[in-house]
């Protein structure tokens, strides 16, 4: 595919086209390929590539992050699957910026100019993935579930486990539909993410495919702070929800005082986690002290804003909600699977501890 294609492209209402491309994709679940062809369009696909890659120049690691966000939230709104896949796809290129060798970043520009989209699959099952060294050389065993694009995606980063170290990434190919199993993604929402089941038994790797040392994914605070770029996606969603909100309220939910109330407070919820996804966001490019713990809250305010506005959602619009073909309902439907993100409650507690540890306050956080 032509570098050209990684143009950016005005004309194209990324947002529009995607939720529109997106009710199809929910109607007819599979790997998203003219949403992702849009995103290569409008000039998303590469433009967080280290430099060296063809990826866009920016002025300093701050300006980069709230490009990032801009984008991630710009996505989201548009249909959460994708922004799931293009989330996965832009945290594979930061690891390939931060840990790739000379010989990667080429490898990747030239794939990149093919089109190629790439994700990061660290769920492990109960058997595990580990890289085994034998006399023929490199090879992979195990699987990964709730692999985002599997089969659709073109080359994935996995984590694999090696003898005595710590686990570390292996970039392989995503796209083998023998590999592939998605007959266990049967969700309400998120379905075009195909977040299946791909085996990697066998699979051989050649040194340039090992990326970076054992322990460089699990890193911080890169590994947990950079938790606030899945949280910019899901506030892209909650966004759409109260711009569906605005756009569907009847005359006399309008008039209302109650409902109008309802709407004041999913307002709030959503710029309170966008205060939030900013500020974690800026903490994770200036690497702050408590960069690990804004990251961790704001998992918890994105969740708290997303639920209060699809309760908000509900009441408003009634059984207008849970209709199929409506656009809140498959926003609701993606919300609520995507929310879900692993042990909330501990990412809570991790937060207060480190906070009990260190000043809350410093100059920095003054606001007059």
């Amino acid at each position: 595919m032509s570098h050209e294609l990684g143009r950016s492209s005005p004309a194209i209402d990324i947002v529009d086209h995607l939720a529109r491309l997106g009710a199809r994709y929910d109607a007819a679940p599979g790997f998203p390929v003219e949403s992702m062809s849009t995103l290569i369009e409008s000039g998303h696909h590469r433009r967080f590539a280290p430099d060296a890659s063809g990826g866009q120049t920016f002025a300093d690691e701050a300006a980069r992050c709230r490009t990032m966000a801009q984008a991630l939230r710009e996505v989201g709104r548009g249909d959460l699957s994708v922004g799931r896949l293009y989330e996965g796809h832009v945290n594979a290129l930061s690891l390939l910026d931060w840990y790739g060798t000379p010989d990667q970043h080429r490898w990747l520009a030239r794939a990149l100019d093919r089109g190629a989209w790439l994700g990061v699959w660290a769920t492990e099952p109960p058997r595990g993935t580990r890289l085994t060294q034998e006399e023929g050389g490199a090879s992979l065993v195990g699987e990964k579930v709730f692999a985002s694009g599997a089969g659709g995606l073109d080359y994935a980063l996995v984590t694999a486990a090696s003898e005595d170290q710590a686990r570390r990434l292996v970039i392989v190919p995503a796209s083998e539909k023998a590999r592939t199993d998605l007959s266990g993604w049967r969700v309400r929402g998120m379905r075009a993410s195909v977040s299946g089941r791909y085996v990697l038994d066998g699979m051989t790797v050649d040194p340039i495919m090992l990326l970076g040392e054992p322990g460089d994914y699990d890193r911080d605070p890169r590994f947990t702070a950079g938790a606030w770029r899945f949280c910019a996606v899901q506030l892209g969603g909650i966004e759409a929800l109260v711009t569906e909100v605005r756009r569907a309220m009847g005359e006399t939910a309008r008039e209302d005082p109650v409902q109008r109330a309802r709407f004041a407070k999913a307002v709030v919820a959503m710029r309170t986690a966008g205060f939030w996804v900013a500020e974690a966001a800026q903490r994770f490019a200036s690497g702050h002290e408590d960069c690990l713990a804004v990251a961790l809250l704001t998992r918890g305010i994105v969740e708290d804003a997303g639920f209060a506005v699809m309760e908000a959602a509900a009441r408003i619009l009634g059984t207008r909600s849970a209709f199929d073909g409506e656009r809140a309902d498959k926003i609701i439907r993606d919300l609520s699977l995507y929310l879900r993100q692993a042990g909330p409650d501990y990412a809570r507690d991790q937060a207060a501890r480190r906070l009990l540890e260190q000043n809350v306050w410093d100059e920095s956080d003054r606001l007059w």
